[in-house]
């Protein structure tokens, strides 16, 4: 899907959390489908039991849900696409 926008993991990651390497998705606050504002909350994942809020990189709709809620994940995986706005 190259004209969506991948939200990446990396892009959240904190700066003192360099060398921890998966994540946990806690929580999805948006559906397949849904229509996002850039700086909107997506989803909620978990480095080292502190909580992240991940924000959408663009306004539009969320095209797809790649990490499924309660799943593990590697620093720099795609949590999601966003298919921006016309």
């Amino acid at each position: 899907m190259s004209d969506t926008v991948d939200v990446n993991s990396a892009d959240s990651w904190p700066d003192d959390a360099d060398d921890v390497t998966e994540g946990y998705l806690a929580n999805w606050f948006v559906r397949e489908g849904s229509a996002v504002d850039e700086g909107e909350t997506l989803c909620e994942i978990q480095v080292e039991k502190v909580s992240i809020d991940v924000a959408a990189p663009t306004t539009g709709t969320v095209a797809e849900r790649l990490v499924a809620e309660g799943d593990d994940f590697a620093r720099g995986d795609v949590l999601a696409r966003v298919q921006p706005s016309a």
